[in-house]
Order: structure tokens, then sequence, then C-alpha cells
């Protein structure tokens, strides 16, 4: 099969409203939007679904098991921002051969890595 493209991801909350706030506030999505009982968050051509389900705790057990991972011009201006939000870090933010990550941890749990690729690594993903 082609053509295949992953444009979305529901991320369900017991808190639904708490989770859309926090990252309108920590990472500035080009659209705030609802659809339905949907909350729409875009970023970049991505969008993330915020919904309530009655089958979610109120913390994420295995936050490692899906990291959402945002790409961002300036890390550390994001970092510092997030910070002023009092969110908690998994990471704190590293150079990593040029490129700047961070995973940060939202009110349910999850991680969040900002990630600042440099050109150097950039170049190489697409010489792939």
């Amino acid at each position: 099969m082609t053509g295949t493209s992953l444009n979305s991801m529901l991320l369900a909350s017991s808190d639904p409203e708490r989770l859309r706030s926090w990252y309108v506030a920590a990472l500035d999505p080009q659209e705030n939007t609802e659809m339905d009982q949907y909350r729409m968050l875009q970023f970049g051509t991505f969008y993330l679904m915020i919904d309530s389900r009655a089958d979610v705790g109120d913390k994420n057990p295995e936050p490692g098991r899906v990291i959402l991972n945002f790409e961002v011009p300036d890390a550390r201006a994001v970092v510092a921002h997030v910070n002023e939000l009092g969110t908690g870090w998994l990471a704190e933010l590293e150079d990593r051969d040029g490129s700047l990550f961070a995973t940060a941890i939202d009110p349910d749990g999850n991680y969040v890595q900002i990630i600042q690729l440099s050109e150097e690594h950039r170049a190489a993903m697409t010489q792939k």
C-alpha cells in the first residue's frame, strides 16, 4: 500500500481542558479549535486531538510508550517558557552533537520532547 500518511493522533485524558490549556500555553499551536467533542490543536500539518475517555486514569502509567516530538526553531526559548509554566522535566535541555533535546512531562504524565535539530543533522536526514 502506498500513499498512507499519519496526520493526527488522539490524546485521551481524564481532564481534556487542562491538557489542552497546557499544550496551548506551552507550545503555541497554529490552530486551537473544537470539532464535536474533540479539542483540535494543529502543529504544522499534524493535528493533536484531545478528548476525554472513561478508560484512562489521571496519569499515564507508561509514558515512555509514546513520546510526542515537537521540533522548534529555538529550543532554549521554548524550554525557558515551559519552565515558567511550572512544568516538570524528565530530561533537561542537552546538546547532542549540535542538536538540542529536552523532555517535558505534561499534566497527564505524557512525555513531550522538545527538539531543535542542527543543520548538519537535518542534512543527514534528507540524504537517507
